[in-house]
């Protein structure tokens, strides 16, 4: 799901379509700075910080990534609307 597709879900005031959009922003931006790392040597950019960094981020957005696909089964959210 792209990023404005999330939009009205996030200014939805039903907490679970919220909760659906920011997993799939979080999701699409996870899966961005994964492709972009795992580019690292092809980038047509020299980045400011270290791939380590880089990486550290990842593994942070991966955990809470967990985290809500385990809160949606608690709570029986679909996840994939």
């Amino acid at each position: 799901m792209l990023l404005e597709e999330t939009i009205d879900m996030m200014l939805s005031a039903d907490y679970k379509k919220q909760f659906i959009a920011e997993y799939h922003q979080l999701k699409e931006r996870y899966n961005h700075l994964n492709k972009m790392v795992n580019d690292w040597d092809k980038l047509a950019f020299v980045p400011s910080c270290s791939l380590s960094i880089y990486q550290s981020q990842i593994s942070a957005m991966k955990q809470y990534l967990n985290i809500l696909e385990l809160r949606a089964r608690i709570e029986n959210i679909n996840l994939n609307n």
